[in-house]
């Protein structure tokens, strides 16, 4: 079995996302904003987001899409869509909801994606950002943490489908 460090504890985390909230709500205040969570891995995070915007005008959609085999650690690479948006978009704000951001190629895919459907703003926010694995050009409106190149859990990061419940983040050494 893999042992756990805490990375970020509960409290920082919380701390985190209430000014991120706060952000949102300032760029936005209460026009129409959809957030769209990256399942599985940002549920906890979006669901948290939301609640804490201040506004009644926020939606939530989902898509499923991910660059990570089963039991894998790194990337493959390969963009595999599983779950397209619901909600229509147009000239609407979005904000893609992401756990972690490392290569960029599943926000870079994702950014092009949601632009198809002619939203007003594309914006981005990511629980956890990881620039050192960056391989797209592509920047993160809303960061909440920038992290060293470790395989996190936690807060609905998982390994094998293991570990999303942690309250906090941490990582497998």
């Amino acid at each position: 079995m893999e042992k756990i460090k805490t990375l970020i504890n509960e409290e920082k985390l919380n701390n985190r996302i209430e000014e991120l909230a706060m952000q949102i709500y300032n760029d936005f205040g209460d026009e129409e904003t959809v957030l769209v969570c990256i399942l599985k891995g940002a549920t906890y995070f979006t669901i948290d987001l939301s609640k804490k915007i201040k506004s009644n005008n926020v939606i939530l959609d989902f898509i499923k899409i991910s660059s990570y085999g089963v039991g894998n650690r790194e990337t493959t690479g390969h963009i595999d869509f599983k779950l397209g948006i619901s909600e229509n978009i147009e000239d609407k704000n979005v904000i893609i909801v992401e756990d972690i951001v490392d290569s960029g190629k599943t926000m870079k895919y994702l950014i092009e994606y949601i632009k198809t459907k002619k939203p007003k703003t594309v914006k981005t926010c990511a629980l956890l950002d990881k620039p050192s694995r960056r391989t797209e050009d592509i920047t993160i409106d809303y960061v909440g943490f920038t992290v060293e190149n470790l395989f996190v859990v936690g807060y609905g990061m998982d390994y094998d489908e293991k570990y999303r419940n942690l309250p906090y983040i941490g990582y497998i050494e």
